[in-house]
């Protein structure tokens, strides 16, 4: 189902781009529909697109030794979804599955870079928008790193 560029304004990620550059990437984006429980993408998979999240929520999940399963992160509406397609690496780091009916718009990986390649003073903007989402997920999983290795450290005694 194509996008409209009015409703791929709404995401936080397309919040300093230009109006066309909006419509650009409006014009290259298709919206999916993820019903809950749905697994969107596996870990160590193939993935050709980036996603963003338009509504309702994904959980990421990464399988870790001795432990098994463990949910790193849930995200919600506006949130970069896949982001190792962008770089190129197309295997995903974690298993993405729909916490609850969620739509998304899935970009193909290969058509965004064209984008940027085709308009840099565009793909600079799209580059610097990737970068503060990637950033942002970055402080999120070194607090469930925190969450993670306080479960598992021994208590100091006394």
């Amino acid at each position: 189902m194509p996008v409209s560029p009015a409703d791929f304004a709404k995401l936080s990620f397309a919040e300093n781009l230009s109006p066309a550059g909006v419509e650009r990437l409006a014009a290259i984006a298709s919206e999916r529909a993820y019903p809950a429980g749905t697994v969107v993408f596996r870990e160590g998979r193939q993935n050709e697109d980036l996603m963003f999240i338009c509504s309702g929520g994904i959980a990421l999940d990464m399988r870790v030794p001795r432990r098994g399963e463990v949910r790193i992160q849930s995200l919600g509406p506006g949130d970069l979804l896949a982001w190792s397609a962008l770089l190129g690496q197309r295997k995903m780091t974690a298993t993405a599955t729909a916490l609850e009916a969620t739509r998304v718009f899935a970009i193909p990986a290969s058509a965004f870079q064209q984008l940027c390649q085709a308009d840099p003073e565009l793909g600079y903007q799209l580059m610097h928008a990737a970068a503060r989402a990637l950033a942002n997920r970055l402080v999120c999983t070194r607090l469930q790193l925190l969450d993670l290795f306080a479960e598992t450290m021994p208590a100091k005694s006394t």
